[in-house]
């Protein structure tokens, strides 16, 4: 509000800051416009077409972050979820399946998340194409189990994979293997915008090309791009017009992340006016899970929290199991059509996530992302389940790694089940130190997978190595000194036990 005084306009303190933040934000959004105009200045071809599409997503995304003031949610707005917006498994899986999988399964695509790299895991190129159990990879086990439902009830689900710009080439050089497998598959490519410097909030690239100092300018903006990116690809519009309803999206990593035929069966056997569009699986949380996403009510709607935007004086309570129950698995079922009809009415609205980074030089930059699950607000009759554990299987790390590899699980037409023969449903504590980081490194400390079916906690640290046929019961710590090295002999039992840098085994 502004006050006239003898022929002046007085504008209140609160109000000039009001207006000298808007003409900042202005100006940096036109900064922004002349640098991304020079960066399409050198763009060639059709990257032209494709950079200017990235662009357009990539300043609507900066023109919210411009706008953002402080945590995105309210806490005191925050709400339990209603009861049945989360419905139990068991519940789902009562209503049994229908007479004829096959024409469920026929509206079905199966998209897997493909834009990581192994990097964590010491590897170059995609993840996808790290081998995880019996020289699979995660990519030849997702074509096994497609392939599996293909043969089984002769049906034609097709494989979708998003990739990144750091993944597409390799991920489709390996394709061709597959040319003979009974699975179509497709690839589309998710968004590469630009990261920008800390300080002044413009791109840190000179140029479109990815040589040189460039290289790492640009990034994948988080899976939640899968949105715009599926529908710029033209690939949306085709699998609607081959008759195909619903997409099961799922991290290629997960590997829990199968096709459950109760799920689907419960998504198509609903009224067409009461369809519900998007599906989160969920599981109950662990010690292991306190950082995970999680549903809430909010303003009367389904909505995914996120950690980061929770204010830091409700950290604790947002990482307590007892009042945050469930945590997000990013298995989401969701209608295709709902996405092509959000898509043109730009009605897709998810959080902001900002990742700080720092580039090799020292540089500081930012990178702006979304998450695929944040934009479960947007979508009509959305909804939670709560699914066994089992679904939730991801291999982040070589500890993850050495429970998928292990006797726990036995694999059968690419999909992994706990063995019947382990007393407890749940999956040991495992971790190991530095020197099994990297999975070279890690393959080359085990002769073989010891016996882990009885196994309840297991941490490994330091310079450890483990014979053949070496069986771990309960709770198992190896500890190797600085300058000290362990060798766990083939054939050994340990069970309750610590073995510390001198090889000394105790009862634990």
């Amino acid at each position: 509000m502004s006050l006239y005084i003898e022929g002046l306009t007085v504008t209140p303190p609160c109000s000039r800051m009001a207006q000298f933040q808007e003409v900042m934000r202005q100006q940096l959004e036109a900064s922004m416009d002349r640098e991304l105009e020079k960066l399409l200045s050198t763009a060639e071809g059709a990257n032209v077409e494709v950079a200017r599409k990235d662009f357009e997503g990539f300043k609507k995304l900066f023109h919210r972050f411009l706008q953002a003031k402080g945590p995105s949610v309210d806490w005191f707005k925050i709400h339990r979820t209603p009861e049945d917006s989360i419905q139990p498994y068991e519940r789902i899986k009562a209503r049994g399946l229908p007479d004829n999988v096959a024409d469920c399964l026929d509206k079905l695509v199966v998209v897997k998340l493909n834009g990581g790299l192994g990097t964590s895991m010491g590897c170059k190129g995609p993840k996808s194409l790290i081998s995880v159990r019996n020289e699979n990879t995660f990519l030849d086990l997702t074509v096994q189990q497609i392939e599996h439902l293909n043969k089984t009830y002769n049906t034609d689900v097709p494989l979708v994979l998003m990739n990144s710009f750091n993944t597409d080439e390799d991920t489709k050089k390996i394709l061709q293997k597959y040319t003979h497998h009974r699975v179509k598959i497709y690839t589309f490519n998710q968004s590469r915008y630009p990261r920008i410097n800390k300080e002044s909030l413009l791109p840190v690239a000179t140029g479109l090309g990815m040589i040189s100092e460039n290289a790492d300018a640009w990034y994948p903006p988080g899976h939640g791009d899968i949105y715009a990116s599926f529908y710029n690809s033209g690939l949306l519009e085709q699998l609607i017009a081959e008759g195909k309803e619903y997409i099961f999206v799922s991290n290629i990593d997960n590997l829990g992340a199968t096709v459950d035929l109760y799920i689907l069966h419960y998504l198509m056997s609903q009224p067409n006016g009461k369809r519900c569009e998007f599906v989160m699986e969920v599981t109950d949380k662990t010690r292991a899970d306190v950082k995970g996403g999680t549903l809430i009510e909010y303003d009367g709607k389904l909505r995914l929290l996120e950690i980061a935007q929770v204010p830091k004086a409700h950290v604790d309570e947002f990482k307590s199991v007892t009042k945050f129950k469930i945590f997000n698995t990013n298995n989401l079922w969701i209608s295709l059509a709902a996405i092509k009809r959000l898509q043109e009415q730009n009605a897709m609205d998810m959080e902001i996530i900002m990742n700080p980074k720092t580039l090799d030089g020292g540089l500081n930059v930012v990178q702006l992302e979304t998450a695929v699950g944040a934009a479960i607000k947007c979508f009509d009759n959305a909804l939670g389940i709560n699914v066994p554990r089992s679904r939730f299987l991801p291999v982040k790390t070589t500890s993850d790694l050495l429970l998928v590899m292990s006797n726990l699980y036995s694999l059968d037409a690419g999909s992994l089940t706990m063995s019947q023969k382990r007393e407890f449903p749940t999956t040991p504590h495992v971790k190991l130190g530095s020197s099994f980081t990297k999975v070279q490194e890690y393959l080359s400390r085990f002769e073989s997978i010891p016996d882990m079916l009885e196994l309840d906690h297991l941490t490994v640290s330091g310079d450890v190595t483990f014979g053949k046929q070496v069986s771990l019961k309960g709770t198992v710590i190896i500890i190797a000194n600085h300058g000290d090295r362990i060798d766990i002999p083939a054939g050994a039992m340990l069970e309750n036990k610590i073995v510390s840098g001198n090889l000394r085994i105790l009862d634990h």
